[in-house]
């Protein structure tokens, strides 16, 4: 005896309605792909395109009163700004924070600049560079 088949034939009824929703969610998912793509690309190029200045600390020598930080300042030509400097104590304390001005035709400036401290500092981290 033979079984009845539960399948429809091939090509008889045209596409299911699965195969309609998954291209629907094909086609959905390639969007917001590559809506996120763009939006990744976005922000990367005014991160890496819009930073007119950008600097490194070289080396810093601590003493019980001041922390002197060679900076490595890297900016547009004509573009004037400020770097945020700072330096803590052994137990994390913030001990000195100071703005250091750059300004100038000069696209890479090399300069050691002096922090102040109320107490010795161990560290000296650069916190960020702005334009103006």
């Amino acid at each position: 005896m033979s079984t009845a088949s539960t399948r429809l034939p091939e090509g008889r009824y045209g596409r299911s309605s699965d195969e309609r929703a998954d291209r629907k969610l094909r086609i959905a998912a390639s969007v917001l792909g590559v809506a996120l793509l763009a939006l990744v690309g976005y922000f990367a190029y005014h991160y890496v395109a819009q930073s007119e200045i950008s600097a490194q600390v070289i080396t810093f020598q601590a003493s019980d009163d001041t922390v002197k930080v060679h900076l490595e300042v890297h900016k547009d030509a004509g573009t004037s700004g400020y770097c945020t400097v700072r330096s803590q104590s052994d137990d994390g304390a913030e001990v000195g924070r100071a703005d250091f001005r750059f300004s100038g035709p000069d696209t890479r400036i090399d300069k050691v600049v002096t922090l102040r401290t109320t107490a010795r500092g161990t560290t000296a981290e650069l916190l960020g560079c702005h334009a103006g």
